[in-house]
């Protein structure tokens, strides 16, 4: 690949790459590197690809898998932390505004980082890496079908999540109700 060739894919690719980085690892300066990270590997090991799409897929399969590390080993870290200090580690913000939005942002975080892992990469790679379901599944190395109901589940298990009710327990209390009547 030479220096053109890698400048347009880096281009290109970058903006996809960057937002599942960050949405996985939940920090810009990390996403950045770990984008970084996975250009240099790309690089480094002078992969050659039939089509800048397969190189994207490569690199957003590499991207993916760092980021999941990261988080993981932050969240290791975070843990090792409070153990240690026992410190509260939320952070309090002016404005009624600021708040809201912060507490709703958390809510959806927490119950994004709440779905098991092959639904949570699914709507991440959907919803933040904007990719339509035939590239998720490349990049998953799973079908479109199957892509299809991953996010939809994830999809319906989120906002149970947010909703506070868990898909099933909806399900059982309409019978309970019905039981009762």
């Amino acid at each position: 690949m030479n220096e053109t060739e890698f400048r347009q894919l880096y281009d290109s690719a970058f903006p996809i790459l960057y937002k599942v980085a960050y949405r996985i690892a939940n920090s810009g300066e990390a996403a950045e590197d770990l984008c970084q990270e996975a250009f240099f590997r790309l690089h480094e090991k002078n992969m050659v690809f039939p089509s800048p799409e397969e190189a994207t897929y490569w690199l957003i399969r590499v991207v993916k898998n760092a980021a999941l590390n990261y988080a993981k080993r932050k969240q290791r870290e975070r843990r090792a932390y409070q153990r240690a200090f026992r410190e509260d580690v939320r952070q309090t913000e002016t404005g009624e505004g600021q708040l809201v939005k912060k507490e709703t942002k958390d809510e959806v975080l927490q119950a994004l980082n709440q779905l098991p892992g092959n639904l949570r990469i699914v709507l991440v790679l959907k919803e933040y890496a904007e990719l339509n379901y035939k590239e998720i599944g490349r990049v998953l190395g799973i079908s479109e079908g199957n892509v299809k109901v991953r996010v939809f589940r994830a999809r319906e298990r989120l906002a149970g999540l947010l909703r506070g009710i868990l898909p099933g327990e909806r399900e059982e209390s309409q019978q309970d109700g019905a039981i009762m009547s």
